[in-house]
């Protein structure tokens, strides 16, 4: 079990920081590649929605580098600090990045069911961020932890989305269209499915007394 812990902890953190390092490729990638290609040239020549996408995907990824560290016991226990300014890296991230998908959530491929979708998942990481951040700030810990735990999943979503995508179409053989309205949907309901068992594992029923952190 240890094992599968550290193997499970080790993936959790290769796919956080090789979808949050996948940003970069935009310097180098033009308009006719990846999920830009299925935009009209009226939305890429948009240049409010040119930089509502930079904002989201940028600031996403640095979401998706600076979470993922937030779950180490290791690193609360011995650089709460870091720890800490590494959260408000994060936060500040999510607000900006979750205020601009929002944006171009209404832009997406699709239609109204993934713009939807998108709108919804957007929607989610900034209220989810926001009480995890105000749980911290009345020094609520057990409450901040759970609500982070939700935060993170719905930034994994950037993760399984680029799982879920090229599988649905190279090995289901679905249209992209097709897929893309699953996927906007799929790529973060089963992730808040999957945190609050991690927050409520089956067979619990009782409550963690509060922990309280040092304040210096």
């Amino acid at each position: 079990m240890k094992l599968l812990n550290k193997t499970g902890w080790v993936l959790f953190a290769v796919l956080a920081i090789g979808v949050g390092l996948y940003p970069l490729l935009y310097f180098v990638m033009d308009g006719s590649q990846g999920l830009l290609s299925q935009k009209s040239a009226e939305v890429m020549d948009n240049p409010v929605w040119q930089m509502a996408f930079r904002l989201h995907i940028f600031l996403g990824g640095l979401s998706l580098l600076t979470g993922w560290s937030q779950f180490s016991t290791k690193l609360r226990n011995t650089r709460l600090s870091l720890h800490r300014n590494l959260g408000k890296i994060y936060v500040a991230s999510v607000f900006i990045s979750g205020l601009s998908g929002l944006y171009i959530a209404f832009y997406a491929t699709g239609g109204t069911i993934s713009q939807l979708g998108f709108s919804f998942l957007a929607i989610g990481w900034l209220v989810t961020t926001y009480m995890a951040f105000s749980r911290i700030r009345s020094m609520d810990i057990e409450k901040h932890q759970q609500w982070m735990i939700r935060s993170y999943a719905l930034a994994f979503a950037a993760v399984t989305l680029r799982i879920y995508l090229p599988f649905m179409q190279a090995v289901l053989g679905m249209p992209f269209i097709e897929a893309y309205v699953i996927v906007s949907w799929l790529c973060w309901v089963p992730n808040l499915l999957v945190a609050e068992l991690i927050i409520s594992p089956p067979g619990t029923n009782y409550r963690k007394p509060p922990r309280q952190w040092p304040l210096h």
